[in-house]
């Protein structure tokens, strides 16, 4: 297994700028025109990829109302509805996933999506999809993750919810089925979630635990977890995506806008670049800046043979004389040469 690779040309890896997923998820509103607009929003943020969800109500639950299947929370954005009809008011059409593809590939984004069921697969291995994503809620469903896992193809799997046991079973299933390109995501699977229960230590735990990468399917709203999490390691980071939160949606309360999307690609490329490496001293850069340190410079004109003193000698700016650290030393030691104010102290001075 190798922790680095290339999907459609774009390196995914920590020697690369965060992979960044503009997740669309229902925000077409069931407008194909508006989710062919978010494509074209999407790519000119930056965004490396975009990701859709491949299911149908029937797919995902049965067609009933009873309690079981009614979201009853309280907090929950979907307060009301009964599983089937939200999945229907959410589903992207099947035969809307290939002009999005395309249109994605036109903008030069890489498209993909989450399947969630064997037939999803079959279908997006028609499309000659590139990599495949494992929602939070599916980790524990085995047989999907062995079917995705035996087209050889990159998996990225969210890990909401899942316990450590879990993803060891998630992982090896995965792995013993070929896949050998596999990234985690952390993910706090609440819509929206908060930052003091995201817990993105996790990060590298989770890394060092299964020797893959690992990022953030991220709910929360704004950009700093996301970014946080690059300093913690993280070489992928998903949001979901929409043209205007004002717009409505299911899943529009806890997505980025396009302004937002566009500077979440620039800051976590800069938090990355800002990682570097363990280092002590001056860059090359800093180098020109030694010159502003103190040193040891002449306060009053000195003759030949006169001591040097409190009041001769002073600390300043800039650096061109001797450290600040031999004053001590030089005090009352005699000068060799006749030295005007402003002289840098050298050794060949007493």
């Amino acid at each position: 297994m190798t922790n680095n690779f290339t999907v459609e040309g774009i390196k995914i890896g920590q020697n690369n700028s965060p992979f960044i997923i503009a997740e669309m998820s229902g925000n077409h509103n069931q407008s194909l025109e508006r989710a062919l607009e978010i494509v074209k929003e999407a790519a000119k943020t930056g965004a490396h990829a975009l990701k859709l969800q491949t299911y149908t109500a029937e797919t995902l639950t049965l067609n009933v109302e009873s309690e079981d299947f009614l979201i009853k929370d309280s907090e929950s954005l979907w307060k009301g509805n009964s599983l089937y009809k939200l999945y229907e008011k959410a589903y992207t059409p099947w035969e809307w996933h290939e002009p999005i593809f395309n249109r994605c590939r036109e903008l030069g984004m890489i498209p993909f999506s989450s399947p969630f069921d064997e037939t999803a697969v079959d279908f997006l291995e028609s499309l000659n999809v590139p990599m495949y994503k494992i929602a939070s809620f599916e980790n524990n469903h085995l047989p999907l993750i062995r079917k995705v896992a035996e087209t050889g193809k990159p998996m990225i799997i969210s890990t909401g919810m899942a316990s450590i046991a879990e993803l060891d079973e998630t992982v090896k299933t995965a792995r013993e089925a070929g896949c050998n390109d596999l990234i985690l995501l952390k993910c706090t699977s609440t819509y929206p979630a908060t930052p003091d229960n995201t817990n993105i230590t996790t990060i590298p735990h989770m890394r060092e635990l299964f020797k893959c990468q690992v990022g953030l399917s991220d709910h929360t709203l704004g950009s700093g977890v996301a970014l946080a999490s690059v300093a913690l390691g993280a070489t992928v980071i998903e949001k979901h995506f929409t043209l205007s939160r004002d717009d409505g949606g299911v899943d529009s309360a806890f997505s980025m806008e396009p302004s937002e999307m566009k500077s979440l690609v620039v800051e976590s490329e800069r938090a990355w670049q800002a990682l570097g490496k363990v280092k002590y001293g001056p860059t090359e850069k800093e180098k020109a800046s030694l010159k502003f340190r103190r040193s040891i410079y002449v306060a009053k004109d000195i003759k030949a043979g006169e001591n040097f003193t409190i009041e001769n000698l002073r600390i300043v700016r800039p650096g061109y004389g001797l450290e600040p650290k031999f004053y001590e030393q030089i005090i009352r030691k005699k000068s060799l040469t006749n030295l005007q104010k402003g002289t840098p102290l050298s050794w060949d001075n007493f």
